[in-house]
């Protein structure tokens, strides 16, 4: 069984080390969700949905000199163990430094997002 939102976290991960402009891969509206908090929150420049019949998502990566904004992507919640938090016990990544990328009933938001709404969810990755 595969982890599609895992396979998208190594892509950004492996195209960001490499130091590449563009990251592609297919479209989910999970995936797209996901795009949208890493380019509120700065780690990402720009993503976009080309493609007909088969959607593609592509994003624009960030970088600050030849170091990617992105230093590490790390996949909580799988498939097979699912992690749930409440609204008072989100988990901080690195001391506040980093982000928790939590789906909730109120749609895909960061940790902190969901703590002000008073709602818990599935953290399904960690950026820093």
């Amino acid at each position: 069984m595969t982890d599609p939102i895992a396979d998208m976290l190594t892509r950004i991960r492996n195209a960001s080390r490499a130091s590449l402009p563009l990251v592609e891969f297919s479209h989910s509206r999970m995936k797209e969700s996901i795009a949208q908090v890493l380019k509120r929150e700065g780690y990402i420049a720009d993503c976009s949905i080309e493609g007909g019949p088969i959607k593609k998502l592509r994003l624009k990566l960030k970088y600050q000199g030849r170091k990617g904004v992105i230093e590490g992507l790390r996949r909580v919640s799988s498939p097979g163990l699912r992690r749930y938090f409440g609204a008072k016990v989100v988990p901080r990544v690195l001391g506040g430094l980093g982000t928790a990328i939590v789906s909730t009933p109120k749609g895909v938001m960061t940790g902190f997002e969901a703590q002000k709404q008073n709602v818990g969810g599935e953290v399904l990755c960690f950026v820093w």
